[in-house]
């Protein structure tokens, strides 16, 4: 039995706790809804850390799960929701957890992945699915929820807020030059293997002052290895100023650095989809993840893209012939990436966006955001 979508949510529930660059892929998403039902309640049920990045979200009710608390933290969230009925819950995190903390919660409608897409027994805990959408990219993944709403106006906005003390704490850090960030270091998960090498760094960092006259400013969280790959890129470039903002921002500040930034460079990781989501221009590393599936979106052409051949040297396959969304979890996948790769798409894309920045710093894709006919294949 299919069951009936809402002709007009009055009360609509996201769930979706994690993680940062996901988050901002799905902020799209919030606004189209907005844009269709301008008077309808969007409550979001989000991650704590993922809160502080998204916090002032215009028409976003948020509701704070901080995964430290475990089951605890699910009963907190029901009862702070009890007596709240949602016309549809958009069930947009395929994990377990979220899945558990999901049958807690009153709604007449939950919808989810379909079959393909779903993970961890998902389509378990849903009563509608998604139509299949194979080779997605995470955005349009979340974007496909409202479609499937009957949202037709799939335009691509983020106004992100970013409060003047951000700003504040950005220009404390970065100066009046101008500065290209470099995010090195993607989350330090077990068998996460994204990160390119200090030293390619620092001949990135050499080159963008030597060639482009701009300063770089490190960012980053404040793990020991992000800290300790700070400190190698800096002890490589004795002679070039660096600026070392590691584990010395808010989120917000990190924002505000990103959105004053000439471009930002990070294997995948939160920092190149807050950078997309800002119009930054942004030059994303990858060869362990699908750029088709988890680039920075607006800028997929721009991206180092080795992911094809580590699939064929370490897994011996092709990107037609693995599962969508296959990683290549080996050490040494991302020593694919050359200097000569990142210099030149750095290049390029410095000139590209050269003339496309305004007074207040903000930089957008040449032609805009993509649309709904004139989105690359496979995105």
């Amino acid at each position: 039995m299919k069951h009936s979508l809402p002709a007009h949510p009055r009360h609509i529930a996201i769930l979706r706790l994690s993680a940062l660059g996901d988050v901002c892929n799905l902020v799209p998403t919030v606004r189209a809804l907005q844009r269709q039902w301008p008077d309808a309640r969007i409550t979001w049920i989000v991650g704590k850390t993922e809160h502080a990045l998204l916090e002032g979200l215009s028409g976003v009710e948020f509701v704070v799960y901080d995964k430290a608390t475990g089951f605890g933290g699910m009963r907190q969230i029901w009862r702070q929701l009890r007596g709240t009925r949602f016309d549809v819950l958009l069930h947009m995190q395929q994990a377990l957890r979220a899945s558990a903390l999901s049958l807690g919660l009153e709604c007449d409608l939950r919808v989810g992945y379909d079959k393909a897409r779903a993970k961890d027994w998902q389509h378990w805990f849903t009563q509608r699915q998604l139509a299949p959408h194979p080779r997605a990219h995470v955005l349009e993944s979340f974007m496909d929820f409202a479609r499937l709403l009957g949202v037709e106006d799939t335009s691509l906005d983020w106004s992100l807020p970013i409060p003047d003390a951000a700003y504040i704490e950005a220009a404390r850090l970065s100066g009046e030059a101008p500065y290209l960030v470099i995010s090195p270091c993607a989350n330090p998960r077990l068998r996460n293997f994204r990160n390119w090498s200090a030293e390619g760094y620092a001949a990135v960092i050499a080159h963008a002052w030597e060639r482009h006259g701009l300063v770089s400013v490190l960012s980053g969280g404040g793990s020991p290895q992000e800290r300790e790959m700070g400190e190698q890129i800096r002890r490589l470039c004795p002679q070039v100023e660096i600026v070392d903002a590691i584990g010395r921002t808010s989120l917000k500040g990190l924002l505000a650095l990103l959105d004053r930034a000439r471009a930002v460079i990070a294997p995948d990781s939160g920092p190149v989809h807050m950078a997309n989501a800002l119009g930054t221009p942004t030059l994303g590393l990858y060869a362990t993840t699908n750029p088709d599936r988890a680039a920075p979106y607006c800028w997929r052409r721009h991206v180092v893209d080795r992911y094809p051949d580590a699939l064929a040297h370490y897994l011996h396959q092709t990107p037609e012939s693995v599962n969508w969304g296959t990683r290549v979890r080996h050490a040494d996948a991302m020593s694919l990436i050359t200097l000569d790769d990142v210099v030149g798409q750095l290049d390029r894309l410095l000139a590209e966006t050269a003339m496309n920045r305004d007074d207040g710093g903000i930089h957008r894709p040449e032609d805009g955001p993509a649309t709904q006919d004139d989105r690359e294949p496979n995105a």
